[in-house]
């Protein structure tokens, strides 16, 4: 390679991060300028985990509201970051009233500022970035503009797109918002469909649906658990027949509790006997005593040391009156993972905010605090665990109510069981008075989230895979998104509804 070859390359390395630099001061000072959109948010990650900014509100769920939305992503070419940012500050600035009293605007100034693994723009590419995709999705345009320098479109399936060039200006998007048809969008008209269902009707979808692999395992058990709520708030016996017929293998003794290895997580699927009751029992026991088990550096017997483990050991530790067992577990594992920030670390080799693991830590020390005495001396600690977690969780939501698959993460992807996880929670806290009513919009926000990850048939959209603890932070960030049936995911809205029904009621 020539000499001159060379020093352009790494021109253009050294040259990327400080253009994004710049590209993020501008982001953020646009968003501060009076008038929405006001909110920073972010689309996905570059290669080298920089954040990809846009520019957000907070009404992309809201089903109510009479205001259309429109998005603006900015494609490949010199000029379109800029031109973008222009078209935000002349919706903000001076955008007749009607405009901006009728509209709602996101904007994703540059997505050809994603690097490549050699932090060298990558080329516009036929097939839409699933990232993108996701973005623009949940930003629920009912008019979706690019500016582009070239004669391509992103193609996306759900919406179709206005291209204009970066010199065309304001007055481009002026007439596409003045000849835009009335009425929503059929993306739009899909989510407010999803955004204004009832929490009974969403839990009775995912009720008779879920688990689709009946197992001992926290899993099903969480939505066999919540199905029977269910079913004693609606006076459906056939929900609860639903769970008995599931479990009979195991209550029958036909089948066995455990597999030749015990896990916790299969130990933590025993707290559905202790909810079935009568003979049942003797299974929870059986769970119950395996969950007491500790090593001796405090972790879990049969866990793993992850936040997981809050969970698995408190539902059934809680619900067998195991109190100072399940106190001395989830104060042990709090002082090694809750950061000085009140976040969760997933594990002491996984150091980072994994979303799933803060919802077990979470819901762990919510389990036994909504059963233990007010008297219990490591009351007192609990609680302050709990509200330095939620406050801390708080201010990590996204814009449009969801929480991210790596908490602290802007461009991690939104996903829908850590939502679903610290909603519940978060308004269980509120109902019995740990938090404050000043925690009800962060609830109410997080539950338009779910709603929208939630389609029609119970299906689900984004759940983080199965994870175990990794030692960088990229390992979360490469876990897969699930789409479609998933017991867990299906398990956590199912519980995050029920948990919505005893504070809103139904």
């Amino acid at each position: 390679m020539k000499h001159s070859a060379r020093a352009f390359i790494v021109s253009l390395l050294l040259a990327a991060p400080v253009a994004a630099q710049s590209l993020d001061a501008d982001v953020r000072a646009v968003a501060s300028m009076g008038g929405e959109p006001a909110l920073v948010g972010a689309a996905g990650l570059m290669a080298n985990e920089e954040a990809i900014l846009s520019i957000e509100n907070r009404s992309a769920f809201e089903p109510a509201s009479a205001i259309r939305r429109i998005v603006i992503v900015g494609g490949p070419g010199s000029g379109t970051a800029e031109s973008v940012l222009n078209l935000v500050r002349w919706f903000k600035r001076d955008a007749s009233a009607r405009v901006r009293r009728d509209w709602a605007l996101s904007a994703l100034p540059s997505w050809s500022a994603k690097a490549s693994a050699e932090g060298v723009a990558t080329s516009a590419e036929r097939a839409i970035d699933p990232q993108l995709e996701r973005w623009i999705t949940f930003q629920v345009p009912d008019v979706l503009v690019e500016v582009r320098d070239d004669n391509q479109s992103l193609g996306l399936q759900t919406i179709k797109s206005t291209v204009i060039k970066s010199t065309d200006g304001p007055k481009a998007l002026e007439n596409i918002v003045a000849a835009a048809p009335a009425g929503p969008s059929d993306l739009r008209s899909q989510m407010i469909g999803r955004a204004s269902r009832r929490p009974i009707d969403v839990a009775q979808v995912l009720a008779r649906r879920y688990p689709g692999t009946p197992g001992i395992s926290y899993i099903p058990s969480v939505a066999w658990t919540n199905t029977m709520k269910l079913a004693q708030l609606t006076g459906d016996s056939t929900l609860t027949a639903k769970v008995r017929q599931q479990t009979e293998p195991w209550t029958s003794g036909s089948q066995p509790l455990f597999a030749d290895r015990i896990l916790l997580t299969s130990v933590a699927g025993t707290m559905v006997f202790a909810d079935l009751g009568g003979d049942a029992r003797r299974l929870a026991a059986e769970g119950a005593r395996l969950a007491v088990a500790s090593k001796d550096s405090g972790i879990a017997e049969y866990g793993q040391g992850w936040t997981d483990d809050m969970f698995m050991s408190s539902a059934i530790l809680a619900r067998m009156g195991e109190y100072d067992a399940a106190a001395t577990r989830l104060t042990s594992y709090a002082a090694r993972l809750q950061r000085p920030d009140g976040v969760f670390m997933h594990a002491t080799d996984g150091p980072h905010a994994w979303g799933r693991g803060n919802g077990f830590a979470a819901l762990g020390v919510t389990e036994l605090l909504t059963v233990l005495p007010e008297n219990h001396p490591a009351r007192g600690g609990l609680l302050e665990i709990y509200r330095r977690h939620m406050a801390a969780v708080r201010p990590l939501q996204s814009p449009d109510g969801m929480w991210r698959e790596v908490l602290d993460e802007p461009g991690a992807y939104r996903e829908e069981s850590a939502t679903a996880m610290l909603l519940t929670a978060m308004a269980r806290g509120i109902r019995l008075g740990w938090i404050g009513h000043d925690y009800d919009a962060t609830v109410d926000r997080a539950w338009l989230g779910v709603l929208a990850h939630v389609k029609g048939d119970g299906t689900v959209i984004d759940v983080c895979t199965g994870t175990g603890s990794g030692p960088t932070k990229r390992y979360y960030l490469d876990r897969a998104a699930i789409t479609g049936a998933d017991d867990r995911g299906g398990a956590m809205a199912l519980m995050a509804a029920m948990e919505m029904i005893a504070l809103r009621g139904r």
